[in-house]
């Protein structure tokens, strides 16, 4: 499901959280593909992990891409955004993501409220994302609490990245193995 927002949200104080985020300026492939594999694994996501190098280091190293880190006091990382600005007033929402432990606690929340911040900058009149039937079973309705709206329904199909080792067998264990 593709969703959007065209219009900018009323200005909300930033919900409290025990986290920060911190940039990521062209991040290291490897560091990136580590957090991306724990917040995405449970949902398996892949698509950062088959990527060519060349074609994942065009992306992280793109000033149209913002990567921000989720970290706690000690600088450990336990989330993600990517908002990507590469379409001229339009900021895509490529991924937003805490780990499974940190779910259902609010802190996907504050880490929209801050995407919501962050994205909607001057010259941007549309943020939009799209997410599955994979991601978490609350994400749909998450987003349009949050004020996107679906514009587009798709189907994808791919081959379960357990069984070619892109992820641990035991990833999504509430996604039946095909």
């Amino acid at each position: 499901t593709a969703l959007e927002m065209t219009q900018r949200p009323p200005v909300r104080p930033l919900p409290p959280s025990p986290y920060m985020l911190k940039r990521w300026h062209a991040p290291d492939s490897e560091r990136y593909r580590t957090l991306f594999t724990r917040v995405g694994a449970p949902w398996l996501w892949f698509s950062r992990l088959v990527m060519p190098d060349a074609a994942l280091r065009a992306i992280l190293d793109d000033p149209r891409v913002e990567v921000y880190a989720v970290i706690d006091r000690s600088g450990v990382e336990l989330g993600m955004l990517e908002l990507d600005f590469c379409k001229e007033s339009a900021c895509e929402l490529s991924y937003l993501a805490i780990v499974p432990e940190l779910a259902g606690k609010g802190h996907g929340g504050w880490l929209m409220a801050n995407a919501l911040g962050l994205g909607w900058r001057r010259g941007v009149t549309r943020m939009w994302l799209h997410t599955c039937t994979l991601d978490h079973p609350r994400a749909l309705g998450f987003y349009i609490r949050h004020g996107f709206v679906p514009f587009a329904r798709s189907v994808e199909m791919f081959a379960d990245p357990r069984l070619n080792g892109h992820l641990p067998p035991e990833a999504a264990p509430q996604v039946p193995r095909f």
